[in-house]
């Protein structure tokens, strides 16, 4: 450690790669100096009620304290140098020809870098991306660029003046790279292709002829012009090629259909958008080689990744690093800084800072040339149904995706594509699949909806288009071939719990913006004059999780009566820190006192995880499960949606062993069950009658007992007053069998440790660290391996009506009005519910209506595109006083939070574009619908007009 710094600023360490690897915990005494003030208040809770108030962080955040990374320079931060470099980053603007180096003669002699660094100064210091972003982390001279915008140089001034003077000189001037003649851009094998068979049974609830989750996952044998090729069919042959034979099989149907059947074949397009996170991507960046430590602060949704990869980095490098100390703040981001290169870059950045921290923070128009996108993707479908009935019989999807110049997560984003395309609809037979390519266009990665906006979005369309060939209201088809309980997904998986697209539905079908349409249209129209009026619709189910979910949180309370909840989850703008802090509630009467986000270091439940729980197979699993601290996955990144459901499950099981094994028994020994003495009760006290009122605790009729009178007899008898959980979910719970009595013998989780007392005595288990002791599990039950082939399982669904006007004369859509209906399970805090569903929908907006990124030349990576060029839908584009929302109430008070943070956002799209059709007759299939769209239609709807009667004046003339 560094001298300037006390140990206790930091948790304990963990070893990767012979670095130690130190996290500044949030709370901490480092990460109060810090943000210089307190940056989190304790929940303002409502017992009588049981509500929160307002968010954890909200005062924080009103009042401008430093919070966020952006905000940090050296000077506010414990320890480091008060001197702060800058750096910035020179990006190429060709991606089809050699780069030949740079020239910086434009600036004079007294804005030249302090220090500039290229590929050949990496190269020589062993300085390199980690495996997941692919090479080149500055361009070499020599090579063809991979994308447009990709990094040569970087440029560090030891002062702020200097930097500035000379960045507004480097910006947008020609010359500065030089180029050789034009090769074309570099040619590559898409970075993944899915494909999924399903064959039903004899019904919708009989075992299935076929499927992926049954058989296997297709995977093409290679790429034509980056067409994947498949094996030849065989039904008689290998597993792959009967599911190939069974594709093959529905393609001939969907040729000839049959008189009775109706094939509609449509293709839409999503387009490329940018992430727009109001925290620009940054990080600042101090290694003091006098203690061989590299100090980071930096935005990002996954730390878990940096503390691991970083060291891997770092440790191949020349500049002999033993430490790192990773500060990590809360950030939005929504999917843009879930594994993005930026904090990797920011490393090597500060590896060259002489000494001195190095901030490298973008600006706009560098984040719009370098942050991650949503991918764009174009899909061509086929759906067969039986015209007397509406039911649904074949769905055929061939999705194509651009994920641009580095592969990042553009294979599961294919792989979600693929899975989500059927939406809230039961297909008996359905052939599935998605390619994403490599190009030279921007990385595209982790973005809100992550697939599932493109390929849902594009299925609603066509089920308003089937509606309106059939004359048939398009709820009533929705209804009619809706997902119900018990069914089986594209993948062949029955999803869990109980599935209620059809209560959204129906519920929607209510409303007045629906039941009135027609109505409404006549009477809008009547009264203005040159305006066409439309109602739309689209309803949607969203996966959420990844089939690989892992987390620990610890659950603890101080002698003093304080409740700690330490988290591996980021606050990244879905209010997670202050929902975890609630759920403490259920089981210890208030919510946390103290919050701590983004841990990544568990010495006190130390499990170890040894392979990738997507690719292991069977074997590799059960050749670990005898050691009680191995798990197939350790921790998750933060995502718009884990937080609920699967971040919730550890908070709460962490909380309810807090319950089970130190509080009640201590509020048994008050009242004198089980241990003697205190109040006597003719009821038999159990532990399913407790309850909290109002902060305490009562039962059967017994004496309420404040919780910091339970905490005192918890640590007087050396019961449990902290515990530290891991669970992993693939698909469903791992469950494991401990040393534990009654209930907790047996817990969805597959690591415990608990603290009894005050951590010095004696208690069940093997002493780890901080006073705790692992319960060390006696019997594990992964879910097996082929349970990643179920693709999803775990869905929300919502619906939403949109109500527009669109101008005849300028082409312009005006979003009247918009209704949603949401299936979310049991709210933690139905505020931030309300929050992420308005959030959501204005993101939805954006991408219907304005928001779109050319993919090649002319686009982002050119460096000269910002708000002034790229629009966000404004509080006027949103309705912003009229839009309304409504939740379906939960089955029971049992039923489980869901994630719904990236639903929200796609029911609107279909919804618009439907609702445009409606009012204009005319069906558009490019996102986003623009007025010089809407003008192109009814221009060709005139010519087509026009063209008609003079062929009838020459037919009647005839």
């Amino acid at each position: 450690m560094p001298a300037r710094l006390s140990r206790r600023d930091f948790l304990k360490c963990s070893v990767v790669a012979g670095i130690s690897v130190y996290i500044a915990a949030p709370g901490s005494a480092a990460l109060a100096a810090l943000f210089e003030k307190q940056r989190l208040r304790p929940l303002s809770w409502d017992p009588a009620r049981g509500r929160v108030r307002y968010r954890t962080d909200a005062t924080a955040k009103v009042s401008g304290e430093k919070i966020f990374s952006y905000d940090m320079r050296s000077r506010d931060l414990p320890g480091w140098p008060r001197e702060q470099a800058h750096a910035m980053l020179l990006r190429g603007t060709h991606a089809d020809r050699i780069y030949q180096g740079f020239d910086l003669s434009s600036l004079p002699a007294d804005l030249q870098p302090d220090r500039v660094v290229t590929a050949a100064d990496l190269a020589r210091d062993g300085v390199a991306f980690p495996k997941f972003y692919g090479e080149d982390m500055l361009l070499p001279e020599g090579k063809i660029p991979a994308y447009l915008g990709h990094a040569v140089a970087l440029l560090i001034w030891n002062d702020f003046a200097r930097f500035r003077a000379a960045k507004s000189r480097l910006k947008f001037r020609d010359g500065l790279i030089r180029w050789g003649e034009p090769t074309g851009p570099l040619e590559r094998a898409p970075w993944a292709t899915f494909r999924y068979v399903r064959v039903g049974g004899a019904d919708a609830f009989a075992d299935d002829t076929y499927s992926s989750y049954k058989d296997t996952v297709l995977f093409p044998i290679g790429y034509k012009k980056q067409n994947p090729q498949w094996a030849l069919g065989d039904a008689g042959g290998k597993i792959d090629a009967q599911g190939i034979a069974h594709g093959d099989a529905m393609a001939a149907e969907l040729d000839a259909p049959g008189a009775d059947k109706l094939v509609i074949e449509r293709e839409y397009f999503s387009q490329s958008i940018d992430t727009a996170a109001m925290e620009l991507d940054n990080a600042n960046g101090w290694f003091d080689a006098a203690t061989a430590t590299m100090h980071l602060v930096c935005a990002t949704q996954s730390p878990g990744e940096i503390a691991q990869d970083a060291p891997l980095m770092l440790a191949a490098s020349r500049f002999g690093v033993k430490r790192l100390v990773l500060h990590p703040c809360y950030t939005v981001g929504y999917g843009s800084k879930d594994h993005y290169p930026f904090p990797f870059i920011a490393l090597m950045a500060a590896l060259y800072g002489d000494g001195r921290p190095v901030r490298l923070a973008n600006d706009r128009y560098e984040q719009f040339q370098s942050s991650l996108k949503r991918h764009s993707f174009r899909m061509h479908y086929r759906l067969k149904l039986d015209r007397g009935s509406g039911r649904f019989e074949v769905f055929q999807a061939r999705m194509l995706g651009d994920g641009g110049g580095r592969m990042n997560f553009s294979p599961s984003v294919c792989l979600v594509a693929a899975t989500a395309a059927q939406s809230i609809y039961y297909f008996p037979r359905s052939d599935l699949s998605s390619t994403v390519i490599a190009s030279r266009a921007l990385d595209a990665g982790s973005a809100r909806g992550y697939g599932t906006l493109q390929s849902m979005g594009a299925t609603e369309m066509l089920i308003d288009e089937i509606a309106s060939e059939l004359k048939l209201d398009p709820i009533e088809l929705r209804l009619r071939n809706v997902f119900a309980t018990g069914m089986k997904n594209t993948q062949g998986a029955i999803p869990g719990g109980a599935q209620r697209a059809d209560e959204v539905l129906r519920k929607s079908r209510e409303h007045p913006l629906w039941t009135q349409r027609h109505k409404r249209k006549a009477e809008y129209e009547a009264a203005h004059p040159g305006q066409r009026y439309g109602v739309g619709f689209g309803c949607v189910q969203k996966d959420f999780g990844t089939g690989g979910e892992a987390a620990f949180a610890e659950v603890a309370i101080s002698a003093q009566g304080e409740v700690l909840l330490r988290h591996i989850g980021v606050e990244m703008g879905t209010g997670m820190a202050t929902s975890q802090a609630a759920v403490c509630a259920k089981w210890l009467g208030r919510p946390a006192d103290e919050v701590r986000t983004g841990e990544t270091q568990w010495p006190e439940l130390p499990m170890i995880a040894t392979d990738d729980p997507w690719l292991m197979s069977q074997a590799t699993q059960d050749s670990h499960i005898g050691n009680p601290r191995w798990t197939p996955a350790y921790a998750s990144p933060s995502s718009a949606s884990n937080s609920a459901y699967f971040f919730s499950h550890a908070t709460r099981e962490a909380s309810r062993l807090l319950f089970t094994q130190g509080l009640w028994p201590a509020a048994l020994a008050i009242w004198g069950q089980g241990f003697g003495g205190g109040e006597l009760s003719p009821l038999a006290v159990r532990r399913e009658d407790a309850r909290w009122v109002e902060g305490k605790l009562t039962a059967g009729g017994l004496t309420a007992l404040p919780l910091q009178r339970l905490i005192a007899k918890a640590y007087e008898l050396g019961l449990a007053t902290g515990a530290v959980v891991h669970y992993l979910n693939r698909w469903q719970w791992s469950e494991a069998e401990f040393p534990l009595p009654g209930e907790d013998a047996r817990l969805p989780l597959d690591g415990v440790a608990l603290r009894w007392g005050d951590g010095g005595g004696k208690g069940i288990g093997t002493p780890t660290a901080n006073g705790y002791r692992m319960i060390e599990r006696t019997r594990v039950h992964y879910p097996p391996v082929q349970r990643n082939n179920a693709g999803v399982v775990y869905y929300s669904a919502i619906g939403t009506l949109a109500e527009v006007a669109v101008d005849t004369a300028t082409g312009k859509v005006e979003l009247l009005d918009h209704h949603s209906v949401l299936e979310c399970g049991t709210p933690i805090v139905a505020e931030l519910v309300s929050s992420q569903l308005q959030g959501g929908l204005a993101m939805g907006i954006g991408h219907a209506l304005h928001e779109f990124l050319p993919l090649y030349e002319g686009g982002p990576g050119d460096g000269d595109w910002n708000f002034n060029r790229y629009t966000l839908p404004r509080a006027r584009d949103v309705a912003v006083w009229r839009q309304s929302g409504e939740l379906l109430p939960p089955i029971s008070e049992t039923d489980p939070p869901k994630g719904m943070a990236e639903v929200a956002m796609i029911p609107i799209v279909p919804a618009i574009v439907n609702a445009i059709a409606h009012a204009t007759g005319h069906r558009f299939r490019e996102l986003p619908v623009t007025p010089d769209k809407i003008l192109a239609a009814y221009a060709a709807a005139d010519t087509d007009a026009g063209q008609s009667v003079a062929a009838n004046r020459q037919e009647s003339a005839a």
